[in-house]
Parts: C-alpha cells; structure tokens; sequence
C-alpha cells in the first residue's frame, strides 16, 4: 500500500512540474499599450492613471490597438502583518481593485510591476519570497500584466526566480501577460519563452537618437544603440514570446522625424509597443505617430516575423519584414544628420530572409508600393526605388503581394 501511495505521490509531483508555466493564448501579438516609467517614473498615483486611461480612449490609441494601462516602479506601499503587499494608500486611496474595475470599464487592461528581489529599483517592497502570495493578491485585483524588474536580487538564479513567479501566477488563476524585465543580462531570450510573454534584450532605453547616457553603475541606450543589439535575436520570437528592446520614447523630447523612425523600426523588429509618454497632454505629431495604423499594422502582422537588415552603407539602412499573405515590409532607415538619397532596384537586390527561409523574388513577383507615413500608394516594384530620406528619418513601406 505504501509504495502504491508513494508511485501515485510520484506521479503527482511530475504532473506539477510539467504544467504549463505561461498562458499560452496571450500576446499573440505583441503587447500594446503605455507605462508610467519612462515619463513620470516614481510620480505615479491613482489620478495619473485614471486621467491617461481616459486620455488613451479619446486620442484614438485605444482605436488603435493600446490595450494595456502599466504601472511602473513607486506604487507600493508596505506589507502588512501576513505579508501582504498594498498599494500606497496616499497615492492610490481607493485601492488597486476599484482602479482595475476603472479601468476596464474603459475597455482597457491594468498593468503592474514588480521586483525578483527583496526591493524594487526604486527601493520598495519586492516579490523574493512572496511570489505565490503576490500573484493571488494581483489576481484578486484584476492585474492584467506584470512587469518583473531585477534590483536587489542578490545571488539569485534569474531562470529560477523568473520560472517560481511565472508558476505562481499560473497557480493564482488568472491570466497575466508576464513580462521578464532582466535587461538581457541572463540571456532570457534563451530560456523566458515557456515562463513569459516578452523579455527584455538590454538595459533601458533613453529618449534620444543615438547617445548614450552613462549613470555609472547603469547606463541607458539611445534608440540606435538598442537597435544594433536586436539582429542576433530574430529567431526567438514570435507570437507568445517576444524580444522586448524597451518600451518607446515617442514623445519625450525627440524630434518627429526621430520619433518616426524610433516607433517604424520597433514595428520592424515585431517589438511590443508600450508607449511611454504624457498622453494627456500630447501634442498632435506625437499622436499621429502613435496612432499611425498603417505602422502598426506591420508591428502586429500575425505571422510574427522579426525584420532583420539586409543592408548598410552611409548611414542608410534596408531592413525587411517578411508579413502574412505574401507582403512585406521595407524600412530604409536614415542614421545620419544630413538627407541620404536611397536606389533600390528590386529585381537586382537577392533579398532572402535565410533564417525563415522566405522570398519576396522580385525579380519573379511584382508587389505594390504604399508608402505608410505619406499614406499613398507609390506605384510598384516593377519600377527602382528612388527616393530623398531626411536626417534621423525613415522610409517606411508595404509591398504589396499582387
């Protein structure tokens, strides 16, 4: 009799190991939607969000995708005697749950964050050692999305760390998109693909083009720096697990052209599109990059394809983008101060996506041209490409499979 109830003990314990540790139906796409961090970083509270939630729905970035309402680093307040977390009751007086109904009765989701360690960056409470209580809390909420950080972790395992949370909230019931935030530090691309959604493939973004800023124990990367980090890592995603190369500075204090081309290469790279500026007061060129459907549209194709870069020189980029149906996506992206004019002749340029083995055959196929910022149709591909780019802009395409 013992060793039957041991065998059926046995049993139930490789059964739990072997359960599934995500939701696999979530973020088939990658996630859209916005986070307090890169504009507001610890100056959140219950009206910020209430005011941008709205602000989401009436400028139209609900209409066009956004989904998810993030709350970034600073919400905490402490834990109680049981352990407990709560929100900071001066800043979120009425409570995480009434915030969350708010917000979904403005067809939007709620976002939270959280730390692997025993504090978050911005020195609150972390999960390390309350991960199934937290998960039950977030789902007793109505957490929607967690964004887990790597402060304070000491000499933890991050796959350990990142699997005990992903199993806990896959225990507390409710699905989560989960969102592994450790810099790409423990290479999670090569393991985060069966605990979360997205994990993150550097340190922090920064709003600006192509420089650096260096805090000396961390620093933060200018978009053009995130980008030459991304190529090695096209063949990890895809729907259900995306690369995260940070969430977007559109409308932080780039140029337009900066912010166009920032925002088309992350739609390129299939990135997920969490803006992070001030929605409620944000201008209209800001707004139109955001919202721009034609872009996002290539950011969210079903096939779920990173882009990869077929060519450089004098600061001009071509980057392809294999989509569903047969089209493609084409970005001639402008690194340099100055205008560059780009020539493409399709049916000379033996462009082949060598990791997804697939073709545009131009020299076979004709496909027509719709320029996606000029929102025109730019005849087709049986004609070369000539065109003017601007300094730190980009040409955006869509060829069209005819």
């Amino acid at each position: 009799m013992k060793r039957i109830l041991l065998a059926v003990a046995c049993i139930a314990l490789t059964a739990t190991g072997a359960r599934a540790q995500k939701f696999n139906d979530l973020a088939r796409t990658p996630p859209m939607g916005w986070n307090s961090w890169n504009r507001f970083q610890c100056n959140v509270s219950e009206q910020l969000i209430r005011e941008t939630a709205d602000a989401i729905v009436s400028s139209g970035m609900k209409a066009a995708g956004y989904t998810y309402v993030n709350i970034d680093d600073c919400w905490h307040g402490q834990r109680d005697s049981l352990g407990v977390i709560h929100p900071d009751a001066q800043r979120f007086p009425s409570g995480m749950k009434a915030l969350a109904d708010y917000i979904h009765s403005k067809g939007l989701k709620l976002g939270i964050y959280s730390d692997a360690g025993w504090q978050t960056c911005g020195g609150r409470p972390g999960s390390r050692g309350h991960e199934y209580q937290d998960a039950v809390t977030y789902a007793g909420w109505g957490i929607d999305y967690l964004k887990y950080d790597w402060c304070a972790t000491d000499n933890l395992n991050a796959h350990g760390a990142y699997e005990t949370m992903a199993r806990a909230l896959m225990s507390a019931g409710r699905p989560i998109v989960f969102s592994l935030c450790e810099w790409g530090n423990n290479k999670a691309w090569e393991w985060g693909s069966g605990l979360g959604h997205l994990w993150r493939t550097t340190g922090d973004i920064g709003p600006c083009f192509d420089c650096l800023y260096d805090h000396t124990t961390w620093r933060q990367w200018g978009v053009t720096y995130i980008l030459d980090m991304q190529p090695p890592l096209r063949q990890f995603a895809g729907p259900g697990h995306w690369n995260d190369p940070d969430m977007l500075e559109v409308g932080n204090g780039m140029s337009v052209s900066e912010d166009r081309a920032h925002f088309s290469m992350w739609a390129v790279l299939a990135a997920p599109l969490i803006a992070g500026n001030d929605v409620v007061h944000m201008p209209a060129p800001v707004r139109e990059v955001l919202t721009n459907r034609e872009v996002i549209a290539i950011d969210q194709d079903s096939l779920g394809i990173e882009g990869f870069r077929y060519s450089g020189a004098d600061s001009l980029e071509v980057w392809f983008k294999p989509l569903a149906g047969g089209d493609w996506a084409m970005a001639v992206l402008n690194r340099a101060h100055g205008p560059r004019h780009v020539s493409f002749d399709w049916s000379k340029e033996p462009v082949r996506d060598e990791l997804f083995a697939r073709a545009p055959a131009f020299g076979v196929t004709v496909y027509a041209v719709r320029d996606l910022w000029a929102h025109q149709d730019q005849g087709t591909t049986a004609r070369p490409l000539g065109a003017e780019v601007p300094g730190h802009d980009v040409l955006m395409l869509r060829l069209l499979k005819r």
